[in-house]
């Protein structure tokens, strides 16, 4: 009878990967090898949808770079500055190195991200989102959520009068949360399933 194969710590340690995180909370960049800007690019996608989803702690495998050219770890050190990137813009709340080729993320609440375009609106202003033109171009359900949104958040303001501040909020948390959704088929309900998620924060 062949020898039980025993596992090496790397085995192991993709064991305990695989329990705590899964497959849907863990974006292996290394096996399709992409360039730095793709890396980068498919890893903010990835990164925003599990904010919406409020996914917490997610796993990114970028690999160490042993076989890069000149033995620079192009996806490592792409992926590195889009943490930074994301921290500032309030959706990556932190993130360590777990083994050499791989980095545990921790997601901050949708409410981070949104205060976070609201901080730099003020610093720097922004012009209003480009599409749609006007809160009319949306579905009936899709500005009902919206209008909840921006008044949950106008009041955690202290402003008693709502009104004269209602359409700009929606318009900000629209630009804010539009970010968040790719383009791609259903759309407008994946932006509705991020609102929800931005209103469940307020509850």
């Amino acid at each position: 009878m062949p020898a039980r194969r025993v596992p090496g710590l790397g085995g192991l340690q993709q064991a305990f990967d695989e329990v705590r995180f899964g497959s849907a909370r863990t974006l292996n960049l290394r096996t399709s090898l992409p360039t730095g800007a793709e890396a980068a690019a498919r890893l903010e996608r990835w990164l925003r949808q599990h904010q919406v989803q409020r996914s917490e702690d997610v796993l990114v495998i970028t690999g160490r770079g042993n076989n890069s050219e000149d033995g620079i770890a192009v996806v490592r050190e792409a992926s590195i500055r889009v943490f930074h990137e994301l921290r500032r813009k309030g959706v990556v709340e932190a993130f360590t190195e777990h083994t050499a080729g791989s980095f545990v993320v921790s997601l901050s609440p949708m409410k981070a991200m949104l205060d976070a375009v609201s901080r730099r609106r003020e610093q720097t202003p922004i012009p209003k989102p480009a599409a749609p033109p006007t809160l009319e171009a949306l579905e009936d359900q899709t500005r009902v959520l919206l209008r909840a949104l921006a008044e949950r958040s106008i009041d955690a303001l202290g402003v008693r009068d709502r009104a004269p501040f209602m359409e700009g909020e929606m318009l900000r948390l629209f630009g804010a949360l539009a970010a968040t959704v790719p383009e791609g088929p259903d759309r407008e309900r994946r932006l509705r399933t991020a609102i929800q998620s931005a209103l469940s924060e307020y509850d």
